[in-house]
């Protein structure tokens, strides 16, 4: 049983950012209602391919069909309700399921849920203990609050990319964004803190004893966390510059090529500096006194990632690995996710892992990284077909009936 049983999650939010919030809260144990349009749901089911076939059933036109890689990453765990929320009679359930939640999450325009009475002013007059979490591209406030964010625009915007990339100057150079939507995610990440936060103040003693809004933006999100990079230019007043995959901060502390392919160096301090050049056959630079502090380092990194470039090119990368390993200087081969997941380690803890589709196969998922000790995840539910769960939530939680079932289902207000 996990840590968050018992509770329920209105999940209004589509594609990544929110998504990714329910489906962490699904881990943790919450019932997620996923409202989804009719015919269509979730854009990113139609994102592919790749697809997960749903087997004999997709042939034999049950509707069961191919979800796309991009849904199955996000909704774990959820149950989906095929509801529209432009008709009154639709809006009306996905209200009355509001009544009985704790946390609605949404990623409309600002405003834009206001019209079907399913803003936060209108749900929480029903509900004053709900946690409503509203995720936009620029937040609810300042001129830019009403336009569309996406994570490619945010993080172009929110300075990850002017980090990210080939220095100038180098063949190839240019700003590059991280190959993951990691905007969406780390707003996904935010959102599941936040609504925890909002929860505990909720429900102690001497809290507020009531719900409250969170008004969490992407722009915001990806500033945030520029983390020692937003520090150097707010102490320095200069904005840091590309340096590939080397870091600010740290030298040496990017990847290297080896004889036969690429290794990632991380000496994080003199000490392992110091092994570092004993263990590559050159003891004498441990202590060259423009190589002994990180400082120094830092100060002479061009000359010193040239020697270490020169050393490193001369053996594979699996020599190196059990030579460093040896000397217990932190590094690691650049894998692609073929031997991501057939490391021994990966493997070790488990984090792939698979789930019943419901109609006879299997769907591939990565297991959430936390490990509880006391109340550990069960991971029960396959990402959900469309409308898997519409009457089976609606007639648990609103008793709704079979016959009005299929009165709204005629009228295309529930699918």
């Amino acid at each position: 049983m996990g840590p968050l049983q018992g509770l329920k999650v209105l999940d209004l939010s589509r594609v990544l950012a929110g998504p990714w919030a329910g489906q962490v809260l699904a881990d943790f144990g919450a019932s997620v209602w996923k409202i989804e349009k009719p015919g269509s749901g979730d854009d990113t089911r139609s994102w592919g391919p790749p697809w997960h076939e749903y087997g004999a059933e997709a042939q034999l036109g049950s509707g069961a069909g191919t979800q796309s890689g991009y849904f199955l990453s996000a909704n774990r765990g959820k149950h989906s309700l095929a509801i529209d929320m432009a008709h009154p009679e639709g809006a009306e359930l996905i209200a009355k399921l509001a009544d009985q939640a704790d946390i609605v999450l949404e990623n409309f325009k600002v405003g834009g849920l206001k019209k079907y009475g399913l803003d936060y002013a209108s749900l929480s007059a029903r509900n004053p203990g709900l946690i409503y979490c509203s995720i936009t591209g620029f937040g609810q406030t300042g001129p830019m609050a009403e336009l569309p964010g996406y994570d490619a625009m945010i993080q172009a915007q929110g300075g990850i990319m002017s980090l990210t990339g080939v220095p100038e100057g180098e063949p190839g150079a240019g700003p590059q964004k991280v190959g993951v939507a990691v905007a969406d995610l780390m707003t996904g990440m935010y959102a599941s803190s936040a609504i925890l936060a909002a929860l505990h103040a909720r429900n102690r003693a001497d809290g507020l004893g009531c719900g409250q809004h969170i008004d969490l933006a992407l722009l915001d999100t990806q500033v945030a966390w520029l983390a020692n990079q937003a520090m150097n230019f707010l102490l320095s007043g200069e904005s840091p510059r590309r340096l590939g995959t080397a870091h600010p901060n740290i030298v040496p502390y990017q990847s290297f090529k080896t004889a036969d392919g690429y290794l990632a160096l991380a000496v994080g301090n003199d000490r392992q500096f110091q092994s570092f050049c004993a263990a590559c056959g050159h003891a004498e630079l441990g202590t060259d006194p423009r190589f002994t502090r990180n400082s120094q380092r830092v100060q002479h990194r061009q000359v010193l990632v040239d020697l270490i470039s020169q050393w490193l090119a001369a053996k594979s990368t699996d020599n190196w690995l059990a030579i460093l390993a040896e000397a217990q200087v932190p590094c690691g081969a650049i894998n692609d996710l073929e031997r991501v997941f057939a490391h021994p380690q990966v493997r070790a803890r488990e984090v792939q892992l698979s789930l019943s589709d419901g109609h006879g196969g299997q769907v591939p998922q990565v297991a959430n990284p936390v490990r509880f000790s006391a109340t550990p995840i069960e991971y029960e539910r396959a990402p959900p077909l469309l409308g898997a769960d519409t009457f089976s939530v609606l007639h648990e939680a609103l008793k709704l009936s079979a016959e009005e079932f299929q009165r709204l289902r005629s009228l295309n207000i529930l699918g």
